[in-house]
């Protein structure tokens, strides 16, 4: 089968299933209108489907025609707390939520991608699992989908898993992948200075905590410069901070939160310890006590480098040398696809969906209220999800074939 041909016959089908889940983004780990769209997209195909008992999540496992093991391909379903400002005749019906990162394109690129291998399922030698994950935006739905089993859907744990992300600054069609680290590891830390509250006029009657939160911040600055290596960098930005209620009171608390970003494991474990020596140092050093909470996120993205180099590989044979380009550094951003590779090699890509009207470099990025993404990638994104996994299972079930 022509997995390209294919896909466009189906294209108008999964443009609408886009739009209309566009029109209707739910938020977080349970998301009932939009696996209720999944399930009747899938429905009449040739597939083993369950749903989640913690999350709405929808897991279906195509068997092959000849024996042999399975790959995963995977999209996340969830939209973000966002007002929608696009002004597309789909826009988000739910105020206050926009499909503003471009899952409801996943969603239907999955499903166009299962129809597609469900035409050639006897010639298939092994099997696919779809993973339809909500959450991903927070507060993370793959390692829920683990622990509930999406990894042994098929039986034996899948020999490769994949992922496709579509990019509203990446230009339309084109496929961008990476060797190893792909996507920043991200844990956010909540700090809490304690101090005693008083009046403005007399300070010293007061353990002012404002001096010392903002000493904090600047300080967590120097130690990201000075205290890593530039070539395993790390990122810390702290987006809120809050202290008192008026001019002429000093208050007992300040709190702040920072985002931690790092892309080895070692690098992630210093940035967290060090955060908290830091904040812990200061505090002493001003006579105040200081709470750190912190909240682990995603790791890192991580890609096998023979899995990014099959991806790769299939996406210049199916679509052209123009059409594919190697990411030369990570991107910062993060993604609980992190958790699956961890466990299975696999690869994480991104496919760019700027319109054609936009300029990539100036375009509104994804999670911005603005972001727009062009339809006609979906076909793609299913053609090429379909070659992945065809091409994937004859590869491991090849007698002289590796891993």
């Amino acid at each position: 089968m022509n997995f390209r041909e294919s896909a466009e016959k189906i294209s108008d089908d999964l443009v609408a299933l886009r739009r209309s889940l566009h029109r209707e983004p739910e938020l977080g780990l349970h998301l009932p209108k939009t696996q209720a769209a999944v399930l009747s997209a899938l429905a009449g195909l040739p597939l083993e489907i369950t749903t989640g008992r913690a999350l709405s999540s929808v897991v279906a496992v195509l068997r092959g025609g000849r024996p042999g093991p399975s790959v995963l391909l995977r999209s996340d379903m969830d939209g973000l707390p966002v007002t929608e400002q696009t002004g597309v005749e789909f826009a988000s019906t739910n105020p206050g939520r926009m499909h503003a990162c471009g899952h409801d394109l996943h969603i239907a690129i999955l499903v166009g991608a299962a129809r597609l291998l469900s035409a050639v399922r006897d010639r298939l030698a092994g099997d696919v699992i779809f993973m339809f994950q909500p959450g991903e935006e927070g507060p993370g739905g793959a390692q829920p989908m683990i622990a509930e089993g999406v990894l042994s859907a098929a039986g034996d744990p899948p020999v490769a898993a994949y992922c496709l992300h579509v990019s509203a600054v990446f230009p339309r069609g084109m496929f961008f992948g990476r060797r190893g680290t792909f996507g920043a590891a991200h844990d956010t830390c909540k700090i809490r200075v304690h101090g005693k509250g008083g009046h403005g006029s007399t300070p010293f009657r007061a353990r002012d905590p404002i001096p010392a939160a903002c000493e904090m911040v600047l300080a967590l600055q120097t130690m990201v410069t000075r205290g890593f290596d530039v070539f395993d960098p790390v990122v810390l930005t702290v987006g809120r901070f809050h202290a008192g209620t008026v001019d002429n009171v000093i208050p007992a608390t300040a709190e702040f939160a920072a985002s931690l970003r790092s892309f080895s494991n070692p690098a992630r474990e210093k940035l967290i310890r060090r955060t908290g020596e830091v904040v812990q140092g200061i505090a002493a050093a001003n006579g105040l006590e200081v709470d750190v909470e912190l909240e682990r996120g995603y790791p890192a993205v991580v890609n096998d480098v023979g899995e990014a180099d099959f991806a790769a590989a299939t996406a210049v044979e199916v679509f052209g040398d123009s059409r594919y380009q190697w990411l030369e550094n990570p991107k910062t951003g993060s993604e609980d696809m992190s958790f699956v590779l961890e466990k299975v090699p696999g690869a994480y890509l991104n496919l760019g969906a700027c319109p054609p009207d936009r300029d990539p470099v100036s375009a509104p990025t994804n999670h911005s209220a603005d972001a727009l993404f062009d339809d006609s990638v979906i076909a793609d994104g299913s053609a090429f999800f379909a070659e992945m996994a065809s091409r994937r299972l004859a590869r491991a079930s090849s007698p002289s074939a590796g891993r």
